[in-house]
């Protein structure tokens, strides 16, 4: 099928070649690659804002986001689309890279955008979601960036993850800190807190534990800390483990690769009781960003010290209440507590049990 000419564009004083711009990408919404290519041009500040200086992974998707599409995986490999962790073969001499390390040991060469050129050159590609690492270039294992993610489970909505997120806003007001809300384009919510880069990843996941563990103890019946889906029940799970290395999470105006092509996207408290995921899409959050500007405008104002969430986090291993499970992917780490299922867990000592009887 005929997707037209490839077209230059000129961004940030880079020259971009948009091949197959009228290619559909949405076919839902009718949306072409082109109009992803120009959304990101359109919420230039806010993206780059979020991205600036940040090693970034790449959600691509050059065929589109059409039904039926799947993301390749660890475990499934054929996929429609791909995370790109490694900057492309023949990336332009212009593009910039950081040097990360995964928890494996190995490195990689993450494209790293410092201007708008960056981001659409990787619209080209094909990227919808952009997950950049909460660090910076100048410091890739020091997070300058604390995510708090509020991820609704089964029997739990968007409405829920928002009551929460008051909580959290509470608490974060306790503090004297500044918290950030945005969309994540799904059913969830994030907050972002900007943070000194002065701990390394395993200190500031301590932190966030900490601070998901006092929200679970004020709204018992709507927060958990769960890692295990089996013990979450029908509340919203903060995702304690997103501060862990090499995990991401979509950015500030960052398209998702859904139907609708939501984005995830900045607001105000104010506003966040007031909205719906589906309110902010390709279509709309252009207009939204001309007419009222980046709600995280002032989120580099400030940078926070989490020595206290530490402290709350001593005195939690003292009640007994120690490290949690890291992903999956992770190597075992000092403190962390067996990664086995409470249910296997069970069985196995019911197994025990009943072979002790027999003996």
């Amino acid at each position: 099928m005929a997707t037209g000419k490839a077209v230059e564009v000129e961004v940030a004083g880079r020259t971009i070649r948009l091949s197959n711009p009228d290619k559909l990408y949405f076919p839902e919404r009718g949306f072409t690659k082109y109009d992803v290519f120009a959304y990101y041009q359109s919420v230039g500040d806010g993206i780059l804002r979020a991205l600036r200086a940040r090693p970034t992974t790449l959600e691509r998707w050059p065929s589109g986001v059409f039904p039926g599409a799947k993301l390749s995986t660890r475990m499934d490999s054929r996929g429609d689309a791909f995370y790109q962790k490694r900057v492309p073969t023949g990336a332009p001499d212009w593009v910039q890279t950081a040097r990360i390390a995964f928890p494996s040991g190995r490195h990689a060469d993450e494209i790293c955008p410092v201007d708008l050129a960056h981001v659409a050159y990787c619209a080209q590609l094909g990227t919808i979601v952009f997950h950049p690492w909460p660090v910076r270039k100048s410091d890739v294992d020091s997070p300058d960036e604390l995510r708090i993610d509020l991820d609704p489970q089964p029997g739990t909505d968007f409405g829920t993850a928002v009551v929460v997120a008051g909580e959290v806003r509470g608490l974060l007001d306790e503090l004297g800190w500044v918290g950030s809300p945005k969309t994540s384009g799904g059913r969830g919510v994030h907050v972002y807190v900007r943070i000194a880069p002065r701990w390394p990843f395993v200190d500031v996941r301590r932190a966030v534990i900490a601070f998901a563990r006092e929200i679970e103890r004020r709204i018992p019946q709507h927060a958990t800390t769960a890692w295990w889906k089996e013990e979450r029940g029908e509340r919203v799970f903060i995702d304690y483990n997103q501060m862990a290395r090499d995990r991401t999470i979509a950015c500030a105006y960052s398209l998702r690769a859904n139907q609708r092509a939501t984005v995830s996207t900045p607001v105000t408290w104010a506003e966040l009781s007031q909205v719906e995921p589906e309110d902010f899409d390709l279509g709309t959050v252009p207009k939204r960003f001309t007419e009222i500007g980046d709600p995280h405008a002032a989120i580099d104002d400030v940078a926070h010290d989490i020595t206290p969430l530490l402290e709350w986090a001593e005195r939690d291993e003292r009640r007994g209440e120690g490290d949690m499970p890291y992903p999956p992917d992770h190597p075992k780490m000092p403190g962390e507590p067996p990664r086995v299922q409470p249910s296997r867990k069970n069985a196995a000592n019911w197994q025990t049990a009943d072979r002790q009887a027999d003996s």
